[in-house]
């Protein structure tokens, strides 16, 4: 059942959520709600043919365990080549910004105002974080999410040239690897990320995990 929510902040039991994970639509993109949306495993989605969020939570949720990330023969080749330097947060607004230029074309999702808004006052607040791929002085690639105690909120990546987004992806698990972080989650199955490491698990074990301390 997909709930409509109000001007309170609250969120229904995601169990009894439609079965592609919509449990809710309307409400706000303020910090505390978003917040309070990551904390149980839920996050927000616009589509085109709406003008307002939607916010799903999967029941089998599909992430990247830091120490479990794939690295290829040919991305190790890559990397040995120190063709691109690698960064955390020193360009959260061209990440963003470059993450919703490439997803406004995409059918169904929307990057548009009120998100870069929304996780642009989450990243000023700490809550937000994105990884940059420098090709010399040019930012080539990146991620983006959202950043809560010791899980990672995968939200969105993009390159401007070949494999820029698995080395942000490879640069944060190993990050999060060595400062005691626990969880990527990619919110949806795609192959690319299946092949970067990920792998589903369910609900309950998920929120375990992110509820650690």
């Amino acid at each position: 059942m997909v709930c409509r929510l109000d001007d309170e902040l609250w969120f229904p039991d995601p169990r009894y959520g439609d079965d592609d994970g919509c449990i809710a639509v309307g409400g706000d993109l303020s910090v505390d709600r978003l917040l309070l949306a990551y904390q149980n495993g839920i996050f927000p989605w616009f589509a085109f043919r709406y003008n307002e969020p939607m916010w799903f939570c999967p029941m089998e949720r599909f992430v990247i365990f830091p120490s479990e990330i794939h690295v290829s023969h040919s991305m190790r080749t890559l990397m040995n080549k120190g063709q691109y330097r690698l960064s955390i947060n020193e360009n959260f607004k061209g990440v963003i910004g470059n993450c919703s230029r490439l997803r406004i074309e995409e059918s169904g999702a929307w990057l548009g105002p009120q998100m870069v808004d929304a996780y642009t006052e989450l990243h000023c607040q700490g809550f937000a974080a994105s990884v940059e791929v420098w090709e010399y002085e040019k930012l080539v690639g990146g991620l983006y999410g959202v950043s809560i105690g010791r899980a990672f909120f995968g939200e969105s990546m993009f390159s401007l040239v070949p494999s820029a987004s698995k080395l942000a992806l490879i640069h944060l698990a190993r990050t999060m690897q060595e400062n005691g972080g626990l969880l990527i989650d990619c919110q949806f199955h795609t192959p690319h990320l299946e092949s970067m490491g990920g792998r589903h698990i369910k609900y309950d074990e998920y929120m375990k995990i992110i509820s650690a301390e």
